[in-house]
């Protein structure tokens, strides 16, 4: 931040309050991360098979990621806090929509698509206004900001299962959509960019000889697409595994519903764990041996998973923490790696052409889960792909993922 300029000077020991509102900004967001706990009563509802229940969830998560490119060209020109408004509607409206369905389709409309759409216009305001205001701190400040998108199960999935019970799932659409609209509306009319935020890429392309990349010749580096295929890896693994948490709870290590509840409750606390202490960790040892720590924590889980049977709690506690520790530290390596490798002049454009990979993981993650279940019987064999993706990953990241140098165009 530019200490000389008489805004920044004023603003430079509140800066923290940029963290603490897209930390709550983010746990409205994340709330799709308590998907599973809805589920099970939709099937019921609905008449769904596994693959059917899973589609407004992936189709939220793609639609997330396509808006994200589209934000990242508006962000500056009408700034963090109008665009952040903009996603809170949608993302309210979607939800209420949703509650308002009478089959699969619609549920995939508003929720899937509206609300998807909002949160992927929202999600990179406070990511952006964070990386801007503490470029001295960037990895450790934006995993605070993304905090609270990973933590957001441990406060909605309870809530939303207590709903459920007394509702009905499609009330608590309507219920939870009203409270979001409200609180992200009045949350992001605080968000602005620190004054002339541009001004670090030329310290930082003397200081680590690392260009300043537009979109246009970011895309023809290798480390890009090193960093998009291990995202796609990483986002494509821990999404499989949040989209079938209270599902394997219930199915392969007999959990009750409640007590499935309670455990996405507790991966939570690890998703959210892992953004601020990966973003730490990037900054300490690089994004390329946080990339390898993060997907080396993803093969051991997955190859635990091959020995879980009913009764098996403590494993599937262990595994599915691990997994989604590593999801929330790609939800921080990426955006950090980006300004890291790119620089901050067009970060917004850069990461939302990044988060493209996000959006590819959500597919896949979610058709290959589902399909497995309904072809195999169960979701166990989900498992042996993410351990053969993280090793991929592993070498992908140990080979490529590497800045970018001044040759390298």
């Amino acid at each position: 931040m530019k200490k000389n300029h008489p805004e920044n000077f004023r603003a430079n020991n509140r800066r923290y309050i940029y963290i603490l509102l897209g930390l709550i900004i983010n746990l409205c967001l994340g709330s799709v991360y308590s998907w599973s706990v809805f589920r099970k009563p939709l099937e019921q509802v609905f008449k769904l098979s596994a693959t059917e229940s899973s589609l407004p969830y992936m189709f939220f998560l793609v639609f997330y990621a396509i808006s994200m490119p589209l934000v990242g060209r508006v962000l500056d020109k009408f700034g963090p806090r109008m665009v952040s408004i903009v996603g809170g509607i949608l993302v309210g409206i979607g939800w209420i929509l949703a509650g308002f369905s009478n089959s699969l389709k619609y549920l995939v409309l508003g929720y899937g698509i509206i609300a998807g759409t909002g949160v992927g216009i929202a999600y990179g305001v406070p990511i952006a206004v964070s990386a801007k205001w503490f470029e001295d701190k960037r990895g450790f400040a934006v995993g605070l900001t993304v905090l609270g998108f990973g933590m957001s199960p441990l406060i909605t999935a309870p809530i939303a299962r207590k709903l459920i019970q007394i509702y009905g799932p499609l009330l608590t659409f309507r219920i939870i959509g009203v409270v979001f609209l409200i609180v992200v509306i009045l949350l992001s009319i605080p968000l602005k960019f620190p004054f002339r935020e541009k001004r670090t890429d030329e310290r930082s392309k003397t200081k680590n000889d690392i260009l300043s990349c537009s979109p246009t010749e970011m895309v023809k580096t290798k480390t890009f697409w090193a960093l998009w295929f291990c995202f796609v890896v990483g986002t494509l693994s821990g999404l499989m595994a949040i989209g079938i948490s209270s599902p394997v709870g219930q199915e392969i290590i007999k959990l009750s519903a409640e007590a499935a509840a309670v455990s996405v409750s507790i991966f939570a606390i690890f998703n959210g764990i892992g953004r601020p202490f990966f973003g730490w960790l990037t900054d300490k040892i690089t994004p390329r041996f946080a990339a390898i720590f993060n997907f080396s924590l993803m093969f051991l889980a997955s190859v635990g998973m091959f020995f879980a049977k009913e009764g098996m709690t403590l494993l599937f506690l262990i595994t599915f923490s691990l997994l989604w520790l590593s999801l929330g530290g790609w939800l921080s390596i990426a955006p950090t790696a980006t300004a890291q490798f790119f620089g901050t002049i067009h970060y917004s454009k850069n990461y939302g052409i990044l988060f493209t990979g996000y959006g590819v993981g959500a597919i896949l993650g979610n058709l290959i889960s589902g399909k497995i279940r309904d072809i195999f019987g169960s979701y166990i064999f989900n498992f042996y792909i993410t351990a053969i993706l993280s090793i991929i990953g592993i070498l992908i990241a140990f080979f490529y993922l590497k800045p970018v140098k001044n040759n390298q165009f």
